[in-house]
């Protein structure tokens, strides 16, 4: 029972740093990205912890890994339009209005 709380500490902190790092105001947009992959990655190392120990089939782990491939993907090509745009990817290069 000690390694299932020292586990779900470890994930909640993984979870808690990715979200800190999206919060805070950063002035590129690929250091956004990065954070919300780590959030991503810290809730599927949960899903398998949580999935292994209650025994449960694996099928949802596959379409959360395509999701967050597509959503990864998605971050990537909005990024890349922006800096052909703009030429990089600073948050204040750019008019939001």
């Amino acid at each position: 029972m000690v390694i299932l709380s020292n586990m779900m500490f470890i994930f909640m902190l993984m979870f808690l740093w990715g979200n800190m790092i999206f919060v805070s105001k950063y002035k590129h947009l690929l250091v956004v990205l990065l954070s919300l992959e780590f959030m991503v990655l810290s809730m599927f190392f949960f899903f398998v912890f949580f999935f292994s120990f209650f025994n449960y089939n694996f099928y949802f782990l596959l379409v959360y890994l395509v999701i967050s491939v597509c959503e990864g993907v998605l971050g990537l090509s909005i990024l890349i339009s922006m800096i052909r745009t703009y030429g990089s990817d600073y948050f204040q290069s750019f008019n939001l209005l």
